[in-house]
C-alpha cells in the first residue's frame, strides 16, 4: 500500500499479487484494479472488477470497485456506461438533494459523478452536485470546496491587531470633530465676556465684591438720599 500511495503503481501491483499468492487473501482487489487502470490497462481493470463483484465483497469494497469501474469506462471513452455505473451506486436517478448523511463512500461516488458531469458538459448540474458534496463533507476530504473555487482567508494576529488599531483611530477622529469645547474655545469665551463691561458675568462679580467689602467695614455703607447731611 505504501507503493500505491506513492503512485508507484507497477510496484504496488507486484506486491499485491505476491501477497495474494502467499496468503490466499483476496483483499485489495479494488486497489489492484486501480493500479492496472493507472498503468494504462483499463480492460484489465474491468476484468478484475468483474471477478471481484462475482465473488463475495462487502459494501465498502463494492463502492471502491464501482469507482474503479466508472474510471476505467471513462478511460475507454465510455462515458454513458460510466454514468450508469455511478448513478446505480447512488440509487438510480439521483438528485443533489438526495446526498444526505456522512457516508464517506457515497460522498466519493457523488464526487466522481460530479466530475463525470463536468466532462459531459453539464457544468450547472456538476456544480450542484459539488455543492451538495461540499455540504456533506465539512472536512473537504474529496476536495469539493477547492473544485468549486471557494477560498477562505485567515487573518493573522498581526492583521487583526492592525484592523482594531485602525478602527480605534477612526473613532478618535470622529470624536475630535464633535461640538465639544477645547481649552482654546473656553479662553476665547472668557476673553469675550471680559471685554463686555455690561455683561452679566462682570456685574455679578462686582456686586459680590462690593457686598463683601461692606460687610468687612472696608467701605462706608451707601447713604440714603433722604437722610440728614
Amino acid at each position: 500500500m505504501a507503493a500505491y500511495h506513492a503512485a508507484d503503481y507497477a510496484e504496488a501491483a507486484r506486491e499485491i499479487r505476491a501477497y495474494r499468492r502467499m496468503s490466499g487473501d483476496n483483499g485489495y482487489r479494488a486497489v489492484l484494479a486501480d493500479c492496472e487502470r493507472a498503468l494504462g490497462r483499463p480492460e484489465v481493470a474491468l476484468r478484475l472488477v468483474a471477478e471481484a463483484l462475482v465473488a463475495e465483497a462487502d459494501a465498502e469494497e463494492i463502492v471502491e470497485l464501482r469507482l474503479v469501474e466508472a474510471g476505467a469506462r471513462r478511460d475507454l471513452g465510455e462515458h454513458a456506461a460510466a454514468r450508469l455505473v455511478l448513478e446505480a451506486e447512488l440509487g438510480g436517478r439521483p438528485t443533489p438533494d438526495s446526498l444526505t448523511g456522512a457516508d464517506p463512500g457515497r460522498i466519493r461516488v457523488a464526487s466522481a459523478y460530479a466530475d463525470l458531469l463536468q466532462d459531459l458538459g453539464e457544468a450547472d448540474l456538476a456544480a450542484e452536485w459539488l455543492t451538495a458534496v461540499a455540504a456533506a463533507d465539512p472536512e473537504d476530504v474529496v476536495g469539493a470546496v477547492d473544485r468549486l473555487g471557494i477560498e477562505f482567508t485567515d487573518l493573522g494576529d498581526d492583521e487583526v491587531d492592525d484592523d482594531m488599531d485602525a478602527d480605534t483611530a477612526e473613532n478618535e477622529d470622529v470624536a475630535d470633530t464633535g461640538d465639544s469645547f477645547d481649552e482654546g474655545d473656553t479662553s476665547e469665551l472668557e476673553d469675550s465676556l471680559a471685554e463686555e463691561p455690561g455683561s452679566a458675568g462682570v456685574d455679578f462679580d462686582a456686586d459680590v465684591e462690593a457686598e463683601v467689602a461692606e460687610l468687612l467695614g472696608e467701605v462706608d455703607p451707601p447713604k440714603d438720599d433722604d437722610s440728614p447731611h
